[in-house]
Parts: structure tokens; sequence; C-alpha cells
């Protein structure tokens, strides 16, 4: 990539979970954030290629999701942040954590993982498409790499601020780039995408006068049926994230 962007490194601290979209997003039981969580284990756990190989988070945050793995997988989680070590710590004990960044993936080993995850990091890195071909590298024959990442191009978002909605309002996110992008990205670095697909349109309200509560329950009822089916049914232009889920050749 030419003219890579700065990480703006300072915002990479405990604060970082007060602000943007952590500051408005509840992190309790039966909350979006635990019902995704959820969904995101039963992914890895439908489409890894074994249960008991190596697991690789990149961007572990809170610890949640490697807690609900680790008596699944043998669970190691990287961050930049001390805060999010601590807290994986916490909520993943069974799990190695390390204080690093997933711009260097150079300390693991060539085909030591069977699963890498990265639930919104790879629009925090100043080359993508670098980082996705050290994972395919880091992966065993027919390992699983499943992302997460904005989707600047979906549907009703020409009803919202872009600077100010969940995916601008971040000023973290230095690389944000449409479904098209990641897909050339993952299959020049080696993968065959099994699933690409939306995760709903939940960042509303979209509409004025309508109540947003209306809204949610309108516009992002399909996302909370996807999520408590555990199916990959959204559509890319439904869904303000967009979810790859990728094999290794």
């Amino acid at each position: 990539m030419n003219d890579q962007p700065n990480v703006p490194a300072e915002h990479y601290t405990r604060e970082y979970f007060e602000k943007w979209n952590y500051a408005d997003r509840g992190l309790g039981k039966f909350s979006m954030y635990w019902f995704a969580r959820r969904y995101y284990a039963a992914l890895v756990r439908r489409y890894a290629p074994r249960r008991g190989g190596r697991l690789l988070e990149m961007g572990c945050g809170l610890g949640h999701l490697l807690g609900l793995l680790q008596d699944d997988f043998d669970c190691v989680g990287i961050d930049l942040i001390d805060y999010s070590i601590e807290q994986t710590k916490i909520n993943a004990p069974k799990a190695a954590a390390y204080q690093m960044s997933a711009d260097d993936l150079s300390a693991f080993d060539t085909g030591s993982f069977s699963v890498v995850v990265a639930l919104h990091l790879v629009e925090h890195l100043p080359d993508p498409y670098k980082t996705i071909r050290e994972v395919n590298r880091l992966l065993e024959s027919g390992g699983l790499w499943l992302f997460a990442t904005p989707n600047p191009d979906y549907s009703l978002r020409r009803f919202k601020d872009r600077d100010n909605d969940a995916i601008g309002k971040d000023k973290t996110h230095i690389n944000v780039h449409p479904p098209g992008q990641w897909r050339a990205w993952c299959e020049a670095a080696g993968f065959r995408m099994l699933k690409h697909f939306g995760d709903g349109l939940w960042d509303v309200p979209y509409l004025p006068v309508i109540p947003k509560a209306i809204q949610f329950g309108l516009f992002g009822l399909p996302a909370l049926a996807q999520v408590v089916t555990r199916t990959t049914f959204t559509p890319l232009s439904m869904g303000v994230n967009q979810i790859g889920i990728a094999r290794k050749l």
C-alpha cells in the first residue's frame, strides 16, 4: 500500500474503552455486545478445522471471546493496550495474553495456529494486506481466518452523518474499505472466502421523527435473528459491518 495512514497510537490507552463505540455500548448480559461475542464464538466452532487447535485473537479487547473459546482451543490474545491484557487475563484466565501489535506477527511460528480471529481490528492497521498475508503464514493448511470490519458502503449510510456515525466517529479507523477490497486482499493472500456477509442495520436512527427504539426494532430485528439462529444470511449491503469467514488454501 502506498501513503500508509499514521497509526493514532495516542488513542490506544485504557481510555479507548470509554470512547467512541464503547462509550454507548452496554457490555452486560443480553446486551448487543454479549450476544455478538457468543455469535462469533459459534462461528469459530463451526468453521474451525478442528477443536483443540491453537487460536489467536488479534485485538483481543476485553477478552470475552477468548473466555468463551478457552475450553475449546489453546487460546492466545494480543492487543496494544495494557488494560486489554489485564482484562483478558481476568475474563479468559486459561488464555495467554501479550501486549503487542498485530502489525508485527513475526514472533509467531509459521503454521502454528488453526484459527486467527480479528474483530474490528484490521481497520486500525496501517497496512492491512501485509497483516492478512502474515495471518496466512501463521495458519496451518485449511486454517480459519475470521474478521469483522466496517462496511462504508452499507445501504442506509446515506441517511447518516458519515463523520459521526458508528464508523466515522472512531478516529482510530484509518483503513475502512468496501467489501470488494477485503475480499481481493484475502484471495490474493491465499484464502478462499467461505462467507462474506453483513451484521445488520443496528446503527439507528436513520429516519427523522420515528423514535429510535422503534427504528431499532424495525432495522435491528433481522440482525438479532441472525445472531440468535447463528446463521449468515444478511447481505453485505444490509450490514454496518462486514464479516468475513475464509479458509487457507
